[in-house]
């Protein structure tokens, strides 16, 4: 019995008889072997992007706590400014009233003049402190030297009421403004309050 010619390209396989189904070759997935996983396709850009970060450059993307602390004591300072520069100009304003009653008035016009200006300018500072406790989140280096300037100003008037003080209330009032203006001073003179305001903006 001839099962044909087995270099016949039309014919069974060889070693398969005729009549059966043919058999897949071995290895071939879909037949007992499992299909290889389908590659994994990127999500909508190739090759993924990295994540942003807010202010490149590997910046910090908050601010350094140090300067945090130093914007809270700015507006505490504009505080204690502000009420302190009402107080004097309502009190000069006072004195040059009851002076001005007993006639001696023309006598105390340059003491009043000194006083109000003394409470227009602790007004003046209150203004910058909080101006420039605002601009510490978005404000560029400018901002950064007015503030060490600002406080630099802030320790010698402490020093000098500390001297001069005589060790009354104004003694107090130096050591008090001598601390905080230290904090704000030394905030703004390190390697990340460099980076803070110096940071790319977008």
């Amino acid at each position: 019995m001839s099962f044909g010619d087995p270099n016949n390209p039309y014919g069974p396989p060889q070693g398969q008889q005729p009549g059966y189904p043919p058999q897949p070759p071995q290895g071939q997935p879909g037949y007992g072997y499992p299909a290889a996983p389908p590659p994994q396709q990127p999500g909508y850009g190739y090759p993924a992007a990295p994540p942003v970060q807010q202010y490149g450059y590997g910046m910090p993307m908050e601010m350094p706590g140090l300067m945090k602390t130093s914007r809270v004591l700015l507006f505490v300072l504009a505080g204690f400014q502000i009420l302190f520069g009402l107080l004097a100009g309502v009190a000069v304003g006072a004195a040059q009233d009851v002076s001005n009653g007993v006639g001696s008035g023309d006598s105390t016009d340059s003491l009043a003049g000194l006083g109000f200006l003394i409470a227009g300018l602790l007004l003046a500072m209150g203004a910058l402190s909080i101006f420039l406790g605002v601009k510490f989140k978005t404000g560029g280096s400018g901002i950064r030297v007015t503030t060490i300037v600002y406080a630099s100003l802030m320790i010698l008037g402490g020093i000098g009421n500390i001297v001069n003080g005589a060790n009354g209330s104004a003694t107090f009032g130096g050591l008090i403004s001598l601390a905080i203006a230290g904090i704000i001073l030394a905030s703004m003179v390190n390697s990340a309050a460099s980076a803070w305001f110096n940071r790319p903006r977008y």
